[in-house]
């Protein structure tokens, strides 16, 4: 059985590594490997604090002549650091390098494998719909600084409500068909088109919320939003 999450940079590095998340996140996911040997992980983390601080330079820099292949590029190399420390601290159970191109891997060499960014065009939620396809895994958990998903922005529309469910359809509508380094959504438009047609699943939750991401992974009633062609 393998299972996708999908954890948000800014939840592994807002700024700097956050030590006392990572620890209880490798306890967790230590402890929920061995009650079952069958069971494998896949972690596809994304760029966070470096990611937004170094595009941010850039951007600021060249101003006008601003080039997204470049910006996605620098945030990529920002994935593929927070990605090593993953690698690191889990290096008993990951026994494979990092995963650059989520369409070269096929077999999963010890209980994790550990992923980031590929290249200009969409963001590690994309790499994280190929790796679900490529391994049979019909869900990807997204684990961001977003709790739920809202019918709206709730930063500037105070009537916004949450959503335990939406549709592809729906949930397309909203985030649109673009990509833009640095976009801020529950789920990356390109990965959102890839699930949608690959009949994928997609839960939002929180990611820093330990108790409630243990609730994901052992199939049981959780708080966040189930993203579905079937509900």
């Amino acid at each position: 059985m393998v299972k996708v999450l999908s954890v948000g940079g800014s939840i592994v590095v807002p700024e700097f590594p956050d030590t006392d998340f990572l620890k209880k996140f490798s306890t967790l996911i230590r402890n929920w490997l061995s009650k079952d040997e069958e069971r494998k992980l896949i972690l596809v983390v994304g760029g966070g604090g470096p990611a937004r601080i170094y595009q941010n330079a850039y951007k600021e820099i060249i101003d006008s002549t601003t080039d997204n292949g470049i910006a996605d590029w620098i945030g990529i190399m920002a994935t593929r650091l927070n990605a090593q420390l993953l690698k690191s601290i889990f290096s008993d159970l990951c026994l494979q390098d990092v995963v650059y191109d989520p369409t070269s891997v096929s077999e999963i060499k010890g209980r994790i494998l550990v992923a980031a960014g590929w290249k200009p065009g969409f963001s590690t939620d994309t790499d994280a719909v190929f790796l679900a396809e490529q391994f049979n895994a019909k869900v990807v958990v997204n684990l961001s600084n977003i709790q739920q998903v809202y019918t709206d922005d709730p930063k500037k529309n105070p009537d916004a409500k949450p959503l335990e469910q939406i549709y592809w359809k729906d949930f397309r509508k909203m985030v649109g068909d673009e990509w833009t380094p640095g976009k801020n959504c529950p789920f990356d438009p390109i990965a959102s088109k890839k699930a949608e047609s690959a009949d994928i699943d997609v839960i939002c939750a929180g990611g820093k919320d330990i108790s409630n991401i243990e609730k994901i992974l052992n199939d049981e009633k959780f708080f966040g939003t189930k993203i579905s062609n079937n509900l």
